[in-house]
């Protein structure tokens, strides 16, 4: 790969006879990059699609070629890919449709807006994959239909699709009102009973790890059950019966439906699993007396996922503060805290709590500058990227609290080119701060050049338009590879010294 070449393909201020001269000399890797270039006409896109052949599945999801532009014979996978669009040849549809290779038909069956006598060849497809595969994407008369498709792979696609009736979810589920499944993928392939060895060392299996079949094809049918729980479509109804199933991943399913009962949530509050209760606990469905049992559950991450739900009652959260690691988040009963409430929160005693306000990004002056003079460091930390904090108010902080708010100081994007020159230089180096500051739009060159110094900083300054020329182009001999890259895309390199990069192509 030529990491040069790749990188001024990337390269926002590459002139234009330039992108000529490198489609005509570009492969698989430079072609990636052209293709999604914002500045790369029509009649571009067709020379590096007609250079490239691989590039013009990339150039249709782009919007770069049209269905004039391809040849469905030749350039079947571009094809697909305007279809997939909906911005392909409605007669491609059936051509494709007839295709003897079975994953253009499968491709083919999830793309919208299919004609329905096209949808009817792929409903009858010899290959269940490609069944299964329209069952996904396909619309509820469709779905009415395949519900009773003898496989079980179909069956289990349509459970996924949010677009099939209620009533057919719950008889996937119930299988109430279905004649049962004949086949699966496990009985097609091997004799019954038959359990999957989650370690197969056959390269030539494509079954799913755990898949088993003893006759009644168990593990799809459970699939099944799990894709249809989290389908906001199926009926609560039809779903509620797995509060007490053997299984714990159709539990956690229940646990975070949006629709659940208050009483299969209390069921599930007394989940054995730790995990179940923590997804309960996380449900923005339950209620505060609900919420409030889960918050003084034991584990730790049910506790976390209390913190986390959006209607957590401020009290509850308050006390959880002081007990369980958030971290620097932003909560969702924190950012919808209404005004009065975010005062209440930020005279709170407890600096957990003013911590998680000050994560928030839109608070009033006077609590932002409140929060900016904490005394404790982990809510400064938390309000240093606030933005209309001055440099006055930036620097107090690094002086107080040091080491601990430097890097979020120098996230803040407000922060003035002076304050990043010194913190580039602190002595010893705050690597996280100088990543920060490699990516800030107000870097200078004195403070990229710090940055150069710390191997993670590195490719991103080398990207910097505020790096010096003279450096850009010297980075372009360096080890790295991400650097070399980063330093060709950068748009400050010399136009001059990208004409030297990009060679002529062959017989010119």
């Amino acid at each position: 790969m030529n990491h040069v070449l790749c990188g001024l393909a990337a390269n926002a201020a590459l002139p234009f006879e330039l992108v000529e001269r490198l489609i005509s000399v570009a492969d698989a890797d430079i072609a990636e990059d052209l293709a999604t270039r914002a500045d790369l006409s029509h009649g571009q896109a067709v020379a590096l699609a007609a250079r490239v052949g691989e590039s013009a599945v990339r150039l249709a999801y782009e919007g770069r070629l049209t269905s004039a532009d391809i040849d469905p014979v030749a350039q079947p996978r571009a094809a697909l890919a305007l279809l997939d669009e909906g911005a392909g040849d409605p007669a491609w549809a059936r051509l494709f449709a007839a295709d003897p290779e079975v994953e253009r038909r499968e491709k083919l069956a999830a793309c919208p807006g299919l004609p329905l006598a096209v949808r009817e060849m792929l409903a009858a497809d010899r290959d269940v994959r490609v069944v299964a595969e329209l069952a996904l994407w396909t619309s509820a008369d469709m779905a009415v239909r395949l519900a009773r498709h003898p496989h079980a792979e179909v069956r289990r696609a349509l459970a996924a699709n949010e677009a099939t009736p209620p009533d057919v979810l719950a008889m996937l589920i119930t299988g109430e009102g279905l004649p049962p499944a004949q086949r699966c993928l496990v009985c097609d392939v091997e004799q019954t009973p038959f359990v999957h060895d989650s370690e197969c060392p056959r390269l030539d299996c494509d079954l799913r790890s755990g898949a088993s079949c003893a006759g009644l094809h168990e593990s799809t049918v459970l699939e099944t059950a799990g894709l249809a729980l989290q389908n906001p479509a199926t009926p609560v109804e039809a779903v509620v019966r797995f509060a007490d199933h053997p299984s714990m991943l159709l539990r956690l399913h229940l646990a975070a439906r949006t629709d659940l009962p208050p009483q299969v949530g209390a069921r599930l509050a007394g989940d054995p699993v730790p995990g179940v209760r923590a997804d309960l606990a996380g449900n923005p469905a339950i209620d505060d007396t609900l919420i409030r049992t889960l918050a003084a559950d034991r584990d730790h991450d049910v506790q976390r996922s209390v913190a986390h739900n959006p209607r957590v009652p401020l009290d509850v959260l308050s006390r959880l503060a002081g007990t369980v690691k958030l971290g620097p988040t932003l909560l969702p009963r924190i950012a919808t805290a209404s005004p009065a409430e975010v005062e209440e929160l930020a005279r709170s005693s407890n600096p957990a709590v003013r911590m998680l306000l000050a994560e928030r990004r839109d608070l009033p002056d006077e609590i932002r500058d409140a929060l900016a003079a904490d005394r404790d460091a982990r809510v400064v930390k938390s309000i240093a990227p606030h933005p209309g904090l001055c440099e006055r108010q930036l620097r107090g902080m690094v002086e107080r609290h040091g080491v601990q708010v430097v890097a979020r100081v120098a996230a803040n994007l407000g922060a003035p080119p002076a304050l990043l020159e010194d913190l580039a230089q602190l002595l010893p180096p705050v690597r996280k701060a100088l990543r920060e500051i490699a990516r800030h739009s107000n870097a200078t060159g004195p403070a990229l050049l710090a940055c150069l110094a710390d191997r993670r900083a590195r490719p991103i300054a080398a990207g910097h338009p505020a790096l010096p020329p003279p450096v850009i182009v010297d980075l372009l001999a360096d080890d790295d590879w991400q650097v070399v890259e980063a330093a060709a895309a950068n748009p400050s390199l010399p136009p001059a010294v990208m004409a030297r990069l990009v060679p002529e192509p062959s017989g010119a």
